[in-house]
């Protein structure tokens, strides 16, 4: 097994979801998508970081480096990276989009377990929450046919690595001032 292909071919899969979360905030701002509206506890159903113009820059923007990629893949004539396949447009807004709904999933939960906006999460709740919503929606979307892109081992890179990848971004976010902590 050649790790360091393991590594960039599951990178690769994943890039419209690793992009999809980063440029949610930078394009976020504008109207809430809960709308300002409390849920039956009283709290938030989402909060002020969850606006339509996140969703929807977040969701292009992914679903665009997903198909740079496939062009890329099909110019080059390599089979070194997979290509998305034929459909590749639904695959590609699963990943986007369900990237950004397993974040707002996350919200909804830390809303109800008395978590604030910006504040850290149980275990690797703000780590992983993307990538569960963007598997959920591409195995929903493309009927289970998204799991023949991977193997075991790229899921455990997947796992693995994406704390730290996650880590990184949000240093960077933070750094910057679209973020307003760094994790």
């Amino acid at each position: 097994m050649d790790i360091i292909r393991t590594i960039l071919v599951a990178i690769w899969i994943m890039l419209p979801t690793y992009v999809a979360n980063p440029a949610a905030v930078i394009f976020g701002g504008g109207k809430c998508i809960d709308g300002g509206r409390f849920w039956k506890d009283g709290k938030r159903i989402l909060g002020e970081g969850k606006t339509w113009l996140g969703l929807a820059g977040g969701t292009l923007s992914g679903m665009l480096v997903g198909w740079i990629q496939e062009m890329l893949v099909k110019a080059s004539g390599t089979n070194y990276f997979p290509s998305f396949g034929n459909g590749y447009g639904v695959l590609l807004f699963a990943l986007a989009f369900g990237a950004l709904f397993g974040d707002s999933a996350k919200s909804f939960v830390k809303r109800r377990m008395n978590i604030e906006r910006g504040e850290k999460s149980p275990y690797f709740m703000d780590q992983l929450d993307f990538v569960l919503g963007a598997w959920i929606f591409a195995t929903i979307l493309t009927l289970g046919q998204f799991w023949a892109f991977f193997n075991i081992y790229e899921v455990l890179v997947i796992i693995i690595i994406t704390p730290a990848l996650h880590r990184i971004v949000n240093i960077i976010g933070y750094k910057t001032g679209k973020k307003q902590v760094p994790w």
